[in-house]
């Protein structure tokens, strides 16, 4: 069935692309700071990271510090737009939309040192680096996103995507266009999918369902979809962490004809036999597949969970950073913060968590610089563009408390799959994410 859009079934197709452009537009400049004087200091800031996190925030540093020394740490030389592996999965863009370069987006005063920060010393307060640096500084910002551990997947290792029935969109670029190679030959000879979750914390914890839903829809286009058998294989006993996005889920699964087994955490693969063995409530559980999607349980780098920096009392299996979840600020040493995928909060993994946190690091750190309080804080603002069809998402945005938080409303329905919606992920994503990267959002 065709669902209009909400509130705008009286606007027209260009008019419809209007008002994602000044989606676009909003977005790109709304959150951005005021001119303001520029701060004179020498203070040392080490940034641990230079994704989306960092990137932004030294953008943001540059323009409001004036003689600060703003060192970046960081050896990856591609700089991945992390929301688009879920249209390369599903070969709706090439693999290069995803790739740039790190240093296109670094500004004029900034040091990038390209090496692994290799140990934290919060008491001394230095980071070595992997090849044997040691940076002191003043202020620590612990932006170095997360670890895949495809490793605690017994049998399974990255070169197997893209063989065998087996996908891993996560794995980066490489491994997304390699996963739409296996998807796609699951489209069109059918037999039984299982599109898996991790019992852990994640980046962009709807990347599962887009990823499930949007091969179904390709197969149901291609006139296959009568071949295909497919499974949703949640990690608890829920489609997603705001109970009411996850009860429409829930219908739209039935709707489609997806089954859920819920409280099914991927232990082991057998890739000759195309078997898949699950750990549940009641003991393992082995299953048949013909395509399975594996994400891999996340975890914090080994850099942090070595440091003493991370939570001592939950996810101890997993090592986020311990800070207050409204400043970042960490709980026991008070010149560092978090930012991303790092953080110890209860939401906060994705790129659209990541433009609303940057402004409170940087207002924290000023603050700090200046010896007054910050007056900025975050309160788990995160944003998940839903695809549920090509050509349609719900743009789900919601906060610590699991309250919806839509940015368009009375305009955007935020649980109707809706082209604005599909168009907002399509057209504005991408260019607000690069405002972000530049320090503009």
């Amino acid at each position: 069935m065709d669902i209009k859009p909400y509130g705008l079934s009286k606007l027209n197709r260009r008019q419809l692309l209007t008002l994602a452009a000044g989606g676009t537009a909003l977005a790109a400049t709304g959150a951005a700071s005021p001119a303001q004087a520029r701060i004179a200091t020498k203070a040392r800031i080490v940034i641990i990271g230079a994704g989306a996190g960092g990137t932004a925030l030294a953008n943001r540093l540059v323009t409001r510090l004036e003689g600060a020394q703003i060192t970046l740490i960081d050896p990856r030389v591609e700089h991945l737009y992390q929301p688009g592996l879920s249209l390369v999965a599903a070969g709706l863009k090439p693999a290069d939309y995803v790739v740039s370069k790190t240093t296109d987006w670094l500004p004029d005063g900034v040091t990038l040192i390209a090496q692994a920060a290799a140990a934290i010393d919060p008491e001394a307060k230095t980071v070595d680096t992997a090849d044997g640096q040691s940076l002191p500084y003043d202020f620590l910002v612990l932006a170095p996103g997360l670890v895949l551990d495809h490793d605690a997947i017994e049998g399974f290792s990255l070169d197997m995507v893209g063989q065998n029935g087996i996908g891993a969109l996560y794995a980066g670029p490489r491994y997304a266009e390699a996963t739409w190679k296996a998807a796609q030959a699951y489209t069109e000879t059918g037999g039984v999918g299982l599109f898996t979750r991790p019992a852990t914390e994640m980046k962009c914890a709807g990347a599962p369902l887009k990823h499930t839903f949007l091969i179904e829809d390709i197969a149901r286009s291609a006139g296959t979809r009568g071949k295909l058998d497919v499974h949703y294989m949640a990690n608890n006993d829920s489609l997603f962490g705001v109970p009411i996005v996850s009860e429409k889920v829930r219908m739209l699964f039935g709707d489609r004809g997806i089954t859920p087994a819920y409280s099914h955490v991927l232990r082991a693969i057998d890739a000759g036999a195309r078997t898949a063995t699950f750990d549940t409530p009641t003991g393992s559980v082995t299953r048949d597949y013909d395509y399975i999607h594996v994400i891999p349980p996340q975890r914090a780098p080994d850099v942090i969970r070595q440091s003493g920096l991370s939570w001592a009392d939950k996810w101890t299996d997993q090592g986020w950073v311990e800070c207050d979840k409204a400043s970042l600020r960490h709980l026991r040493h008070d010149t560092i913060w978090a930012l991303g995928d790092v953080a110890g909060v209860p939401k906060g993994k994705t790129a659209a968590s990541v433009k609303w946190q940057v402004p409170v690091v940087e207002d924290g750190l000023i603050a700090a610089i200046e010896g007054r309080e910050p007056t900025q804080t975050y309160n788990g603002y995160t944003s998940c563009p839903m695809i549920t069809r090509v050509g349609r998402a719900m743009l789900v945005e919601f906060d610590y408390n699991n309250n919806l938080t839509p940015s368009f409303p009375g305009i955007i329905a935020p649980l109707e799959e809706l082209w604005i919606s599909w168009l907002m992920k399509e057209v504005a994503l991408k260019a607000t994410y690069n405002a972000m990267l530049r320090g503009r959002a």
